[in-house]
């Protein structure tokens, strides 16, 4: 079902049919892979853990080389310009529309996968710190 509501809307109305259908949430697929994930971070000790989560900041907030392409690009362009015009425009060639096309596809693919890979951050970065707060406070309570 197309929606504009966006993904957490989809995982919402997946989490719906799956339980509508008498499903249980656990067996699916994305549930399944939380888990390895929380198990997987669960069995490390927390100075590997923060090590980790700095990791995930440093991925989360670097720039990276997808943006510095997406606001390089267009100034290369901009200095190539005459070239690429007298190229592009040459005796009608239809050269400029194979390279627009080609350009804004390369321009929001890696939009879209800079995006992409900053939430993958963020989903990894939150479940480190639920388990650290977790082991904090579970060693607070043992303590008194």
């Amino acid at each position: 079902m197309f929606t504009t509501k966006g993904d957490a809307h989809k995982v919402f109305l997946r989490l719906k049919r799956t339980v509508h259908n008498g499903e249980t949430i656990k067996n699916m697929k994305e549930y399944q892979e939380i888990e390895e994930i929380q198990t997987l971070y669960n069995s490390l000790d927390s100075n590997t853990l923060q090590l980790i989560h700095y990791r995930m900041i440093k991925e989360y907030n670097g720039s990276g080389m997808i943006p510095i392409l997406v606001s390089s690009a267009p100034w290369l362009l901009l200095l190539f310009s005459k070239q690429l015009s007298t190229y592009l425009f040459h005796e009608g060639k239809w050269l400029w529309a194979g390279f627009s096309i080609v350009y804004i596809v390369a321009l929001a693919v890696s939009v879209l996968i800079h995006f992409r890979e900053k939430a993958w951050a963020a989903f990894h970065m939150e479940i480190i710190q639920d388990i650290l707060k977790e082991r904090k406070n579970g060693k607070g309570q043992s303590d008194a």
